[in-house]
This record gives structure tokens, C-alpha cells and sequence, in this order.
């Protein structure tokens, strides 16, 4: 049996001598075949050249170098774009995925499971801020987008090949891993570990990109934002009303002027603020929209190494030539991943 392990690489130098040493010993004591398939997501620091020097020397460690920072999310499409296991772990490289676990979950995926996915119990070496602001987050997925969301279930899982080819058939743009697992329905067994801290550097998201990573689940996966901007404008409606029905009643009944500016900034400001949201939340969709709309391909693949297909034709992506080579960059068409 082989099982292919997709690491989405960034920036992950000091980390990575370590999970290359773990994973080769857990896996030889699984006795299985392996391929240890790295995603180099645009790195500046060493990654590329610690990944060069281990596929130079183990023909199982297969390495695809993109020619940028596309994300961590397209990282792991490109992954499993080119994994060819019967079985297909996707994990972390900063070792808080422990690979200590592979043999339960490929205990779990003998039992018929398609998806094996590994929950947190605890998260060891994140500050308070990030655990509450990671529960409020995984709280409204579950209620207002997809119930089918595992809590505290991240990116690491493993596939069954079955999973692999329905997981490659998605080729949008702005992608949400987890929310497409959930969107399969697939028949999915939890595993519960407790995640320690970093083995060594610094997590790469940011507040900022956190905040972007969130915002791209909830409009991946539903219109909920656009929806509130509708209770929201009949609620200020009402306000308005009311307003209006009390400034009449002071002018026609008690003779009393009308109460001044102050008021009408306060509701002229609150009015404005909530179009401008509406407005804004509405351009938001309709930039997604043209950008899915350009077709543009996921990812290009600048370099491969021990990857005798890495010229076959994959949807959306762009696999560029050895240098020498006179061959064009293939890109697919759209819907289709040759060969697969």
C-alpha cells in the first residue's frame, strides 16, 4: 500500500530536518510505501534548499515548487493534485501534526472510512486570543454555514483515493479545504489528538491573514452577509419611521420644533454606514465573481523533483517545462485533470 504525505511548505526551515526525520521512521515502521509530496509555497528563507538536498537523496520525497506564494489552501491543492497513494495524508509542517498518529488513522480508513480527520483536544503554545477567536470562528461555520463542520478539525486528514477524486474535481479559486470536505459528505471518522506547540518557528498567519482566511470560508460557502443586509436595512426602515412618526407628533400636536441637527447626523451617519456595508458586501461577492469568471489557473509550478508525471495536464494550474526544455507550459482545460 502507498501512502502519499502532502506538506504545504512556507518559510519552514528550522522545522524541517525534524518532520523528515519523524516521518521516515513512523512510516518505516508502518511498513508501507511512501511519498512524501512538499509544496514549496513560494519560500524565501532555506525551505527550498533543505527540500532540494532530501529529494536529491530519497527518490520518495517528491518536491513541486511553486514560482510564488499562491496560500496555504492552494499549496494543499497542488498536493493532492499530484499525490498518487492509496491513501493520502495532508499535514502541517511545523510538526504540530503530530505524524505519531498516520497508524490510527490508517487503522480508521481500513475500516471503510473515507475521511480520517484529526480534531484538537487542546492547542499547546497559542496564546488565549487565538484559541477564543478560533472557537467564535468554528461556532459560526457550524450555525451559519454548514453544520456538517467538524469543530476544532483542521487541515489535518487523511483520503481514501475515492475522497482524492472527488476532492479534485473543485477547481474555484478562492478556497476553503474543510468547507469542501464537509460539502462532500462523505462518510468521515474523527480522531481526537491533543496539538502541541511549533517545533521550531514562527506561525505565518498573521491576525491579518487570519481574518482574510475566515472571510473567504463564510463567502465560499454561503451568501449569509448578503442575506443580514436585509433584515438589517428593514430593521434602520423601522428606525426611520418611527423617527419621522415622532417628528410629526412633535411639530403637529405639541407645536414644538422639530429637535435639531444632532439627531439627524446621528441617523444620517447610521443610515449611510449601513448602505455603504451593504454596498460593500455586494461588491465583495461580485469581485469574487469576476475573478472565478477569468478562469485564471490555481497555481504555476515553477520546478519539480522525482516527479516522472509532473508534466501531465492538471485543471487550472500551470506546470511549466524543465529549463532547456522546448516544450510549451501545459494548462488544462476547464473541469478536467488528465489522467486521473
Amino acid at each position: 500500500m502507498l501512502i502519499s504525505v502532502v506538506i504545504p511548505v512556507y518559510n519552514e526551515a528550522e522545522s524541517l530536518p525534524a518532520l523528515l526525520s519523524t516521518l521516515e521512521q513512523v512510516l518505516v515502521d508502518m511498513g508501507c510505501q511512501r511519498e512524501l509530496l512538499f509544496v514549496d509555497d513560494g519560500s524565501s528563507d532555506d525551505s527550498n534548499r533543505i527540500l532540494r538536498e532530501a529529494a536529491t537523496s530519497d527518490p520518495s520525497i517528491k518536491v513541486l515548487e511553486f514560482s510564488r506564494n499562491f496560500g496555504h489552501q492552494t499549496a494543499i491543492t497542488a498536493g493532492l493534485d499530484f499525490a498518487s497513494g492509496d491513501a493520502v495524508v495532508v499535514m502541517d509542517a511545523d510538526m504540530q501534526d503530530p505524524p505519531e498518529l498516520l497508524p490510527q488513522m490508517l487503522d480508521l480508513m481500513n475500516q471503510g472510512y473515507d475521511v480520517v480527520s484529526a480534531q484538537r483536544l487542546t492547542r499547546q503554545g497559542e496564546s488565549f486570543l487565538k484559541r477564543k477567536t478560533a472557537s467564535v470562528f468554528y461556532w459560526i461555520m457550524r450555525n451559519s454555514v454548514d453544520k456538517r463542520l467538524r469543530p476544532e478539525v483542521g487541515d489535518f486528514r487523511m483520503f481514501s483515493s475515492a475522497a482524492l477524486t472527488a476532492i479534485r474535481s473543485f477547481r474555484e479559486q478562492h478556497r476553503f479545504m474543510r468547507g469542501l470536505v464537509a460539502w462532500l459528505g462523505l462518510r468521515e471518522a474523527i480522531l481526537p489528538f491533543h496539538r502541541r506547540a511549533r517545533g521550531a518557528g514562527v506561525t505565518k498567519y498573521s491576525v491579518s491573514k487570519m481574518i482574510r482566511f475566515a472571510w473567504t470560508a463564510i463567502s465560499s460557502f454561503s451568501a449569509l452577509p448578503l442575506r443580514l443586509s436585509l433584515p438589517l436595512g428593514a430593521m434602520l426602515t423601522c428606525v426611520g419611521i418611527l423617527y419621522s412618526a415622532y417628528s410629526i407628533y412633535l411639530t403637529v400636536v405639541k407645536k414644538v420644533t422639530v429637535p435639531g441637527w444632532t439627531s439627524l447626523v446621528c441617523l444620517q451617519t447610521l443610515f449611510s454606514g449601513a448602505t455603504l456595508m451593504a454596498v460593500g458586501l455586494l461588491g465583495d461577492y461580485v469581485a469574487r465573481i469576476y475573478e472565478e469568471a477569468k478562469h485564471r489557473p490555481l497555481y504555476v509550478v515553477a520546478r519539480t523533483m522525482n516527479l516522472q508525471d509532473a508534466n501531465a495536464t492538471v485543471a487550472r494550474a500551470v506546470i511549466l517545462p524543465p529549463r532547456g526544455s522546448s516544450e510549451l507550459a501545459r494548462v488544462a482545460p476547464r473541469g478536467r485533470v488528465a489522467g486521473r
